[in-house]
């Protein structure tokens, strides 16, 4: 065939979206006329500037779509929580050339002990290049995201909350709580559990409220470490909500189970943290000077729709859930990166009929599956007999390769089978980053676009080639002819046959341009 071995066609400035119809969709408004409305600034607002909102940016960026980020504080957090990026979230990073930004801020540790805090070592031959997790500080990753989607040319406000939203069928309204108004032709939610946005849009946050509480923090302490390490091992055998770890210069990550349920929105003083630790461990190891004091609880709650018209959620606006496992800001990250590109192909005008709504249908299962084995962890934290002898049977039980792997492939999200139809077992599934000519699989994506991967050399997608990147590479590492990659790097087709081929790829990347 005459195609290039690897060609891409540079996106154009242009930005034209497909009619959109209001239809009986819940919640948007037909205004009679188009002149009371206020002209298009954006192609998408975003709210919330943390990692959904940041990686989503970035990620309409890379189509050309015009984007606002607003955020409600005027400044970045100033305490440091060290959070974990696992796997999957790592491969992200690598697929948009993240990755060595991240690794410069964090330390890797052994992908293993995730799973109720069971300490097992990681199985063997996990199927990925990056099976570590990261251990970094929240405010770095969400600084580099941010650096990352305002050098793509994302615009950032901070000292900006959303105080109301109206939608019609051409756009969005976005009301400022300091009075102005902004429009765009789509508003995402990403601001968080307590999110404004989908409150104001009606949709429904059933689950259950917080049963326990647990306190967060970082401090001084005035006992030898010695000390500190004999005690934690020993409360540990039944408290697992509990720990004091080393964050140098003696400092320590401080967590400990409260006593009740309270007002989260009141941060706990540093003698709530020195009552719990007598309380539990018979001293308070002299904690003091706080760098930064937190409360989180237990609650589960799942939107009911991650859609209604023009204005969608993603990450703690959509669902939250324990921290055990170190799920959450994993999952939004990842839900930025499913939506990224198919609300760009939405506005710029070649997204199928379908697509914008397998946002909802990929993302919600996901969702759910976090809630169910947070949930499961949280039974396994606690000291009663039966969650107790339930424990130490699972504990039995992860000896077994077959089970730890599978708990830790789905506590890395890199277990995820999206429902893409029948097919071979790779269909829907992330494909790892396979060695091939050009070096890395994950190299070639960096702009965010399909990739046909031919092993044959017979098939093209010229068609659509402004959507859609072709590699022939015989020597590719894969036993499978030729397969078709979404830009979330999602499996979306296998073959060798090219009118299969362009079924497929009219399915994910539209009609033909030609």
């Amino acid at each position: 065939m005459d195609s290039q071995q690897f060609t891409t066609e540079p996106s154009s400035n242009d930005t034209v979206e497909r009619d959109f119809t209001v239809g009986d969709v819940p919640g948007l408004r037909s205004p009679a006329s188009s002149v009371d409305r206020a002209p298009l600034m954006f192609d998408v607002i975003i709210a919330g500037c943390g990692p959904t909102g940041t990686m989503l940016a970035a990620e309409l960026r890379l189509h050309d779509v015009r984007v606002l980020v607003l955020e409600k504080e005027t400044e970045p957090v100033s305490f440091v929580r060290i959070v974990g990026l696992h796997i999957r979230s790592l491969e992200l990073m690598a697929m948009r050339g993240l990755l060595d930004r991240m690794l410069q801020h964090g330390r890797q540790r052994p992908a293993s002990g995730f799973f109720a805090a069971i300490p097992k070592p990681a199985p063997k031959g996990l199927d990925s290049a990056y099976a570590y997790l990261l251990g970094i500080p929240q405010p770095v990753i969400v600084r580099l995201l941010e650096e990352h989607a305002i050098e793509l040319g994302a615009q950032v406000r901070r000292g900006c909350a959303v105080a109301g939203f109206e939608q019609d069928d051409e756009g969005v309204t976005v009301q400022l709580a300091a009075g102005e108004q902004l429009r765009s032709r789509y508003l995402v939610g990403c601001d968080g559990g307590r999110s404004t946005v989908r409150k104001l849009l009606g949709v429904g946050f059933p689950g259950e409220p917080s049963r326990t509480e647990t306190l967060m923090g970082e401090m001084e302490v005035g006992v030898p470490q010695e000390e500190i390490a004999a005690k934690v091992t020993e409360i540990r055998e039944t408290h697992q909500r509990f720990w004091l770890r080393p964050f140098g210069e003696g400092v320590y990550s401080v967590v400990v189970p409260a006593a009740g349920v309270s007002d989260r929105t009141e941060p706990p003083t540093l003698e709530d943290f020195r009552q719990q630790l007598r309380a539990i461990a018979g001293t308070d190891f002299g904690v003091h000077t706080p760098r930064w004091l937190s409360r989180f609880g237990d609650a589960a709650r799942l939107a009911e729709r991650y859609r209604v018209g023009r204005v969608l959620l993603a990450g703690d606006a959509a669902h939250i859930h324990p921290p055990t496992g170190g799920q959450g800001l994993n999952l939004g990250v990842q839900d930025a990166f499913n939506l990224g590109w198919k609300l760009a192909a939405q506005i710029r005008g070649w997204a199928p009929e379908t697509l914008l709504d397998t946002y909802q249908a990929e993302r919600h299962p996901v969702a759910e599956d976090v809630l169910d084995n947070t949930r499961a962890q949280m039974e396994l934290h606690s000291t009663e007999p039966g969650p107790q002898a339930v424990r130490r049977l699972l504990t039995e039980l992860m000896d077994f390769d077959e089970v730890n792997r599978y708990l830790i492939e789905k506590i890395t999200a890199i277990g995820i089978r999206y429902d893409f139809g029948e097919g071979p077992d790779l269909l829907g599934r992330r494909l790892h980053d396979i060695d091939v000519k050009q070096g890395h699989l994950y190299g070639l994506l960096h702009r965010g676009r399909g990739l046909l991967l031919d092993r044959t050399e017979r098939l093209t997608a010229d068609g659509w080639s402004d959507r859609v990147d072709y590699l022939a590479d015989p020597t590719a590492v894969l036993d499978v002819p030729c397969v078709l990659l979404r830009p979330d790097g999602h499996v979306a087709w296998i073959g060798d046959d090219q009118q299969d081929l362009d079924d497929h790829l009219s399915r994910w990347f539209g009609k033909p341009a030609n």
